[in-house]
């Protein structure tokens, strides 16, 4: 989770550090890997943790603290000029540069200057000290390979970069591509550029940096936005025919890059959730996902067929199966205890079997119940009512529905439902089952 805080000095810092004093109240930036294009086979996040830990740029979660020098940079200057001779000009590193291939002979060049207003964060898969940010290919409902690197990563090396007001109103704005240690960004012959009615060039990048922003905030009310995709200076423009068509959307001009709370950004391969102060002030936190956790353990809930009492794992345990673990028919909804009768003669046991529940008879698969750790993709602190179909993973009725209405891109050019704890793609005609617990004997 990437989290900007303006405070009197902004330096690099994660979630796991001391947090903001009430003395040092600012405005938050959070973005949390949620869930991905699910072609890749490196898992990012495993329900709000890493199996590798949290450590180093590559996290589950990152904070951006205001920088004690300003980093960002605007468009200052733009030429055009024989190839040959831009590859020499972009040899100054002290220059940030875009470098748009129009030919083998003609390439015009545009110079950054330096923002003092804004500072830059940069996010990619690239582990260079430039990248604030490492990301990596998300893979459903398993785990991590424990590598950084994917041969086959659709991940840009530099996917994207924001930029943070150092003031009031402190918005942050996010741009396709970042810049490379030469402090350049290529886009080559066969990518989508033109110029702009300012006399300026643009771009998207191979596969696209997409955003959406959610209607009404993300919040109880929140409903999924249009996906669009956002241009090397900023702009937005409509989806391409598939991910990586030369030929770019329309641009809306209606719509900013300025991210909201709740604004999904899709990396191909990677999706992160941004979330705001203001939002995160409205949220639940682990606290009270422990608190539902014990609340729900203190009902004692109890099998309906082998009358023992049920109990979700810890947090810390939540990829962890334990003896009192609820288990679900996806079915059906109703929750028992782990049993091993009910297997379809042509079906194994293990989890996900199909099952025929001993209650209504329904068949589906049987897999176990996990509480959803996750706090930042959390709509409301909501009992744990529902789970997504068919990973099991548990939250409120709001946020349940909110995540099955979304439709990630995958691909170039597909889209589906998926957990934002696992990234499992839903199934089943809603992507999520009400949960139907039974209560104590005694």
């Amino acid at each position: 989770m990437l989290q900007s805080v303006p405070n009197t000095v902004w330096s690099w810092r994660d979630t796991a550090g001391q947090a903001p004093s009430v003395e040092q109240q600012c405005r938050r930036f959070r973005f949390t890997p949620v869930i991905g294009d699910l072609r890749s086979p490196v898992y990012f996040r495993c329900n709000g943790s890493l199996t590798t830990g949290d450590k180093g740029r590559q996290r589950r979660r990152t904070a951006l603290y205001k920088k004690p020098v300003s980093n960002g940079v605007k468009p200052d200057f733009i030429r055009i000029t024989p190839t040959p001779l831009a590859s020499k000009a972009l040899s100054n590193s002290d220059q940030h540069s875009v470098f748009y291939t129009l030919s083998q002979s003609r390439s015009v060049i545009v110079e950054y200057g330096h923002d003092s207003n804004t500072d830059m964060f940069q996010i990619g898969r690239s582990t260079e000290t430039l990248i604030d940010f490492v990301v990596t290919d998300t893979t459903p409902g398993n785990c991590s390979t424990g590598g950084l690197h994917t041969t086959q990563s659709t991940i840009s090396r530099f996917a994207c970069r924001i930029s943070c007001e150092r003031d009031p109103p402190y918005s942050a704005r996010i741009y396709a591509a970042g810049f490379d240690s030469s402090k350049n960004i290529f886009l080559g012959e066969r990518a989508a550029k033109w110029r702009t009615p300012d006399g300026l060039m643009d771009g998207l990048t191979t596969n696209g940096v997409l955003v959406m922003h959610p209607r009404q905030g993300f919040s109880d009310g929140s409903v999924p936005g249009v996906w669009r995709e956002i241009s090397v200076c900023g702009n937005v423009y409509a989806l391409r025919e598939t991910r990586s068509a030369q030929q770019r959307g329309k641009l809306v001009e209606n719509e900013s890059n300025v991210l909201q709370d709740g604004s999904l950004i899709d990396l191909c391969g990677a999706t992160l959730l941004w979330r705001t102060t203001e939002g995160l002030d409205k949220a639940p936190t682990l606290k009270h996902l422990e608190a539902l956790r014990q609340e729900f353990n203190a009902a004692r809930p109890q099998c309906p067929v082998g009358f023992n009492t049920l109990a979700f794992p810890s947090l810390e345990q939540c990829n962890v199966v334990v003896k009192k673990q609820p288990w679900v028919y996806i079915s059906c909804g109703h929750v028992h205890g782990y049993h091993s009768w009910g297997c379809r003669p042509e079906a194994g046991g293990g989890a996900g079997t199909e099952r025929e529940c001993p209650l209504c008879r329904r068949v589906g698969p049987y897999v176990p119940l996990w509480m959803g750790c996750e706090a930042g993709s959390y709509l409301d602190a909501g009992p744990p009512s529902h789970a997504f179909c068919p990973c099991g993973h548990v939250c409120s009725a709001k946020t349940v529905k909110y995540w099955a209405r979304i439709l990630l891109p995958h691909g170039t050019h597909d889209f589906h439902a998926a957990c934002p704890f696992c990234a499992t793609w839903l199934t089943g005609d809603k992507g999520y089952i009400k949960l139907i617990y039974q209560g104590p004997v005694d």
